[in-house]
This record gives structure tokens, sequence and C-alpha cells, in this order.
């Protein structure tokens, strides 16, 4: 039967019986109540009569369409009653009492419009009886979690967002917190199996609320602020920004801005989108969305117009006071925000210096960074002491450091070699009168240079002169005659191996040579009438150098870029009597490429002197044949090959 029943009436008509049967429960309760609750105000009434006359008294008052405290004012003031009256009594009284006890009147009004009366001294405080309420069974939060997935499911519809967080917290162990002026609040949303952290933010964001989560994974649900708004930034992503709203300190033309930020590991990050709105209201706005402390120095003006996206407070400030004459400092968590040139605004920065001199690192800070900012040079420690505005100093300190690296030491080995190739032939008969009585002698080989004296030239002249008609003669005691016939060869090597050390991009300098001087003589007649005659000697210098200027480059790769000047002066021949000997000169530059520890050749410096000298008899000395008697000649040929091998060695 029971089984019919149900079928019969069905799950909701169950309930609604159920609901009947309980309603008559309650105003059957409600009922058995009043009689007990018109005896205890009937007591109360009895005991505070005693004491206060006024209860007692008749009354006259007469009401039609009074609201109960106009009535119950009025009962007061008559019998001099003290009633506190409830301010949500909101019956109107048509009654009419003539005769009758203030004692009785309240309790007629107790009875009639559900009233209850407390006694407190001789005040009595008059409230409407709350009604039984029907108590209905807790609303079911349709909310499921997978542990294994970290999923959760959603189906909600008007229902009170603190009672989701707390079904929420119950079933995934992790915690959620929701505001008091929250707690209330309706919510709806519908997800199956999404991932936990997706499906709040999805629930606050279609439910118009911000989540947060903290470092210590609580996740917090808030209110959107004043001129917040969500959307979809973007990333694809639900997000809160400041609508835009005009700028306070922009003056006339001021424009409009919105900032928001969002949280990161980094901290907080901004977002500004502003048109010709005032600096002082950008730094104010986006201190109040990051949450810094400031104090602000000076006034500040002037407008900007940006737009950036997701930039620390620290870079934002950066960018927007670069090129004005405002500044910021952070100071225990706190930013000290004015003109550059106000104190606290300014930071005093030492910088040591690895690799480069303080002479070469100043000279490279372009000016323009430099305004502003005092630079001292302490040469001692090879340090630079900068005082000035924080972001220049931070930005000069920035360049400083990619400017100052090791710079690379090259090691250049010069080999120098000089290869002389020469012949001098020197012939001839040379005839003099001596002042002494010359010997005979000399070298017969391997080259022919005898001298023959007076004695033997006599004895020579003698045997011609036995056999013939003819006498020669004689010649004097000092007569002697040099006949000369040599030839000599010059294979010489000379090799120097000179080594330079530079800096890269300096130029490395050798200098090699020697020096010869020349006589000069002048002559000076001083004095008119007894003349004396003054002979000054002067000795000039001329010089034959060998000079290599090196200038190499470092590349990345190791390779080295070397700028070559070469320069070759030497002495030719033999020197004229007291005249300037005479020189030949090369000189040669050259750019070459080569790796490291590469040996570069640089050949073929070739010289070829030619020197044909001789003296003899007038005429005689030019005829061919007898010019090898009455002459002697002098002919040298040299032939000179310079080679430089250059090799660079990186070193750092």
């Amino acid at each position: 039967m029971r089984n019919l029943y149900v079928k019969k009436w069905g799950r909701a008509g169950i309930c609604f019986l159920l609901l009947i049967l309980l309603g008559n429960s309650v105003a059957l309760a409600q009922q058995n109540s009043q009689p007990e609750r018109m005896r205890l105000i009937e007591e109360r009434l009895k005991s505070l009569a005693g004491t206060v006359p006024g209860m007692n008294q008749k009354v006259q008052l007469s009401m039609s369409g009074a609201s109960a405290q106009e009535f119950l004012r009025a009962l007061a003031q008559s019998n001099n009653l003290n009633i506190n009256i409830d301010p949500q009594l909101s019956f109107k009284v048509y009654n009419n009492f003539t005769n009758e006890t203030a004692h009785n009147v309240l309790l007629f009004l107790a009875k009639e419009h559900n009233l209850d009366i407390s006694v407190i001294g001789s005040i009595m405080s008059v409230t409407a009886v709350p009604e039984a309420r029907l108590a209905l069974p807790p609303r079911e939060i349709r909310v499921r979690y997978n542990g294994q997935g970290n999923t959760l499911s959603l189906e909600l519809n008007n229902d009170s967002l603190g009672q989701v967080a707390r079904k929420i917290t119950q079933l995934s162990q992790k915690n959620l917190v929701v505001p008091v002026p929250l707690l209330n609040k309706t919510v709806t949303a519908f997800f199956a199996d999404a991932p936990f952290d997706v499906a709040l933010e999805k629930l606050a964001y279609a439910n118009s609320l911000k989540l947060t989560k903290t470092a210590d994974n609580v996740y917090i649900f808030e209110g959107l602020g004043e001129n917040e708004e969500l959307f979809i930034n973007g990333e694809k992503q639900t997000d809160v920004r400041r609508n835009l709203r005009p700028s306070q300190g922009g003056g006339a033309g001021g424009g409009a801005f919105a900032i928001y930020g969002k949280s990161s590991a980094a901290g907080k990050l901004l977002s500004v989108d502003a048109a010709n709105a005032s600096i002082i209201d950008l730094v104010k706005s986006a201190s109040a969305e990051a949450g810094i402390n400031y104090f602000i120095y000076s006034d500040i003006r002037g407008n900007i117009t940006t737009k950036v996206k997701d930039i620390t407070f620290n870079g934002f400030l950066s960018s927007m006071f670069q090129g004005t004459e405002y500044t910021f400092r952070e100071e225990n968590g706190v930013y000290l925000i004015g003109e550059r040139r106000l104190e606290g605004l300014r930071t005093n920065k030492v910088i040591q210096l690895q690799y480069r001199s303080v002479d070469t690192v100043q000279a490279m800070i372009p000016t323009e960074w430099r305004k502003g900012v005092e630079i001292k040079e302490f040469r001692e420690q090879n340090t630079l002491l900068l005082s000035g505005s924080s972001p220049q100093i931070t930005e000069i300190e920035n360049y400083i450091k990619q400017i100052d690296r090791l710079v690379p030491m090259v090691l250049i080995e010069v080999i120098l070699m000089d290869v002389r190739k020469g012949k001098t032939v020197s012939t001839g008969i040379k005839a003099a009168v001596s002042d002494s009585v010359p010997k005979s002698g000399g070298t017969i080989f391997p080259g022919i240079d005898y001298t023959f004296g007076a004695k033997s030239i006599n004895d020579f002249l003698s045997r011609l002169g036995k056999n013939n008609s003819i006498n020669l003669g004689r010649v004097t005691p000092n007569f002697y005659l040099k006949l000369s016939a040599l030839e000599a060869n010059n294979n010489a090597e000379v090799r120097q191996v000179p080594k330079l050390s530079t800096l890269n991009g300096h130029t490395a300098k050798l200098s090699i040579g020697s020096t010869r001087y020349y006589s000069t003589k002048t002559q000076n007649v001083l004095g008119s009438f007894t003349p004396q005659t003054v002979v000054t000697e002067q000795f000039t210098p001329v010089k034959a150098d060998l000079s290599i200027d090196i200038r190499p480059i470092v590349s990345g790769d190791d390779q080295v870029t070397l700028n070559i000047s070469v320069d070759i002066s030497d002495f030719i021949g033999n020197p004229p009597l007291n005249a300037p000997p005479p020189t030949s000169t090369s000189k040669f530059e050259s750019i070459i490429r080569a790796r490291n520890e590469d040996m570069i050749v640089l050949g073929g410096l070739e010289r070829t002197e030619n020197s044909d000298s001789g003296s003899g008899v007038p005429f005689l000395s030019r005829i061919p044949v007898l010019k090898w008697f009455f002459s002697s000649r002098e002919k040298t040929t040299s032939k000179v090959v310079t080679v430089v091998f250059i090799k660079p060695t990186i070193s750092y």
C-alpha cells in the first residue's frame, strides 16, 4: 500500500504534504504559547503598578487610524509612564478607551497585536513578537572534486558564495577565503571536470569577482574596486583593469588614463594606457595599484602619453622620468620622488674598474649622460666616484660594466733578415814619388796588390837594356810603382729577432739604425786692422734606420688585423771625404689579417747598388787597352734583399 501511495503522489506531493503538516504544528505551537506569554506580561505590569501610580490611573483615549507609536506616546504622556517603543511597530489603532486603566489598555494591545512588554526598572519596552518561521532544510550545494586529476565540477544557480566556498574547502582540503560582505552574494556557474585553479578563476569572472592566490596557497575572493572591470587580455586570460578616467592634474587639455596590475613571481606588474595624462596622477594611481608607499618632495608638472604592458613599478618610473628633471629613489621600501637636485634624491656610487684605466673610460661616457652627474677620478685605486641622480648613475654604471672588459695583449715577434751579395773589382797601375824610400812587397795571390820600389824598377830597366841598344835610364830612389788586380766577393746574412708587446689597438714601434758624421769647416776673418782667420769645424750626423710600426686589432674569432709600416734607410758605397754619405731609402705600408700565432712573411725588399770609379792620365785613361796601363779603376756591384717575418700571439 505504501509503494502505491508513493507512486500515486510522487515526491513532490509528499513534500507538499509534509509542509502542510509542519505548518499546522507551528501554528498549534504558537497558540499554545500565547496564554503563557500574556501571563508573563500581566505579572510584569502588576509588579510595576506597585511603584508607578500611573499604571492604575483611568484614561480617556480615542484613536482612529493612529499609528502604534503615536498611541503609546499619548498613553505615556497622560499617565506619566516611561515607554520605549519599537520603531518596527507599524499597525494602526482604531480604539476608544474611556475610564480604563493603563494596565488593562497595555494588556489589550499586547493580546490584540501580538506584542511583548518587558520591564527594566520603571521603563517598559514594547516590541513585536517575532513570528515563527518555517525552517526549511538547507539547500544542497552541488560541487564535486576529483583529487586524482585536481578537477572541480560545479552546478551552481544563485547559491551563496559563502556556502559554496565552505563546500569546496571541505571536499578539496584547499583553503578558500570569502570576505564577510560577500558571504551572502549569490553565484552561478556550471563546470564539468575543469582544473581547480581554472574553475575558481572562471567562477570569479562569471560573477564579477576577483580571485587572488596568495603565496601560502590560499584563494581569496574579492569584489571589484572603483573603476575596475573584468576583461580578457591579449594572452586570452581573464584579467582586471581600471577604466579610463580623466586626469585631474593635467589642466586644460588633460587626457585620460587607465592602470591595472597583476601579481607575478617578480612582484606587481602594471599595465598603463594614458593619453596626454598628468605625470603626477599617473604616479599616484600606479603607486596605489602596486601598493607602494611614497613621498613627493616637489611639484611634478607635465603630461605624458604611453601604453605599456606588464612593467614593474621601478621600470615605469624610470621610463616616465627619462629626460625630465625628476627622479626617484627607493629607501626601505619607500619611494622618494622629486627633482634630481634635491637632497635625499642624490645618489653616490663608487665604481671600481677591473680591466680599463680611468683615463680612457671617462672620455667614453656620452656627454648627455654626464649632465647633472659629477664624476671624479681616483687614480690610485683606478676608481670613478659618481654623484647625482640614481637612474643616471645606474645607466652610466651599466655602460661602464659593458666596456670594462679585459683588453687582449699582443706579442709580436719580428724577424729581420738582410742578405747581402756584392762584388768589387780594383785594377790599375799607380806610379808616384814617395817622401821616403819605398820597399818592394805586397800580395800576388789570391789577388795582385804589389808595390815595386825604386831598386826593383831600376833592376828591371837594366835587364831590358842589356840586349838592346836602348837605354831606358834609371828612376829616383823615392820612385815606386803599384800594380793592382783585385776582385772581392761579399755574401753576408744579417739576422735580427726583436720582440714587441702592445695592447689591442695600440701601436708598437721598433727602430734600429746607425749614425755617421761628416765634417764641415767654416773660415771666418775677424778684425779690420789686424785681421785674424778663424776656422770652425762642425760635425753633422746622418742617420740610417730600420723603423717598423705595427698596430694590431684583435677580432672576436682570435684573428688579428695588422697595420704595418716599414721604413728602411741604409748607407751605400764609400763616403766621399768631408761630404754627406750616400744613403738609400725603402718604405712600404700594408694591412694584413692573420690568425693567432700565424707566421707572416713580408719579403722582396731588394736593393741593387752599382759603383764604377777610376782615375788616370787624361785622354790616355779613356783609350781602350791603354787605359789599363794609364789609370786605376774600381767597380762595385752590391745586392741587398730584406725579408721580414712577423708572428702575432694573443694573450688575455
